[in-house]
């Protein structure tokens, strides 16, 4: 434990359990900026081996469990990884004992293709599957509303990754734009609002982020089935816990979870990895890596 920092040393072996190791060298005391946290990115020194040692460290497929990606591993890569990817995303919220197990109530009776039972199954069928179903604000029958907008995205346009790139803007510097064009499109029937949320509100979409991240990433942990898109376009799946540690670490001095806030971490972020800005999210967020001290 490095004294003071609530952080484990990367470098240093396991010190009992898994446990996050970040600190990040100064040669001297930085100034508080304005907002919270102290701006390790002013140090002059610098040195990103601190979250290199960390995504070697901890980006590792034994470390995925329980998290709601493993999921995605569970099936082929032809059409069914990327909806069980996002109906695990998309559920991603609450205590992760309890989305495993909604996770798990959704996709047991898909069988072993989620791809071929939204095609082939009515839609009554569908709906009378969730009848009990609920998670925290989830109901079943907004989870039958879900998947049906699942079924006809993937009925209009093939697959999720042509619903998404329908609307993709390749210019731009990150996924926002196209993350909206993309709920709206899929919400064209009916909103879920508990699982996409509307792009009016001030949300980060951090359940989406996460999900386009498992699409688009493809290392040891993140299956990366979408090709069409570069990891450098990705933006930081903003939860509490990395707002905290974005806080900590003075990579935001903003006091809210939305969008600005998510693109102003990301670019803190891709100042480190300019192709690949999420590149650590995996080892930074994992279930009980990390304390954050006051």
């Amino acid at each position: 434990m490095l004294p003071g920092t609530g952080f484990l040393d990367p470098h240093a072996e396991d010190e009992g359990g898994i446990s996050f190791p970040l600190k990040l060298p100064l040669t001297s005391r930085v100034p508080r900026p304005k907002g919270r946290g102290i701006n390790f990115f002013a140090a002059k020194n610098f040195n990103k081996s601190y979250f290199e040692a960390s995504y070697r460290k901890y980006n590792r497929p034994e470390f995925i469990h329980p998290d709601p990606l493993e999921f995605v591993w569970r099936y082929n890569p032809d059409g069914d990884r990327e909806i069980a990817g996002f109906i695990a995303a998309s559920l991603a919220y609450g205590n992760v004992k309890q989305i495993i197990k909604s996770v798990e109530k959704v996709l047991t009776p898909m069988g072993t293709s989620p791809r071929l039972y939204l095609r082939d199954t009515p839609e009554k069928e569908i709906s009378k599957a969730l009848l009990n179903f609920k998670h925290r604000f989830t109901t079943g029958a907004e989870m039958a509303l879900f998947l049906l907008n699942i079924k006809a995205a993937i009925k209009r346009h093939g697959s999720l990754e042509s619903c998404f790139l329908k609307n993709y803007r390749p210019q731009e510097e990150d996924l926002s734009s196209s993350i909206y064009a993309f709920v709206n499109e899929f919400n064209s029937g009916a909103c879920a609002p508990t699982l996409t949320p509307c792009p009016e509100k001030k949300s980060s979409f951090k359940r989406l982020n996460l999900y386009l991240r498992w699409m688009v990433r493809k290392d040891a942990v993140d299956p990366g089935v979408w090709t069409k898109i570069p990891p450098s376009k990705l933006i930081v799946p903003l939860d509490t816990h990395m707002f905290q540690i974005s806080q900590k670490l003075g990579l935001t001095t903003r006091n809210d979870t939305s969008m600005k806030t998510a693109l102003e971490i990301t670019a803190a972020f891709r100042r480190i990895s300019p192709n690949d800005p999420v590149k650590y999210d995996f080892a930074l967020t994992r279930t009980g890596i990390l304390r954050i001290r006051s």
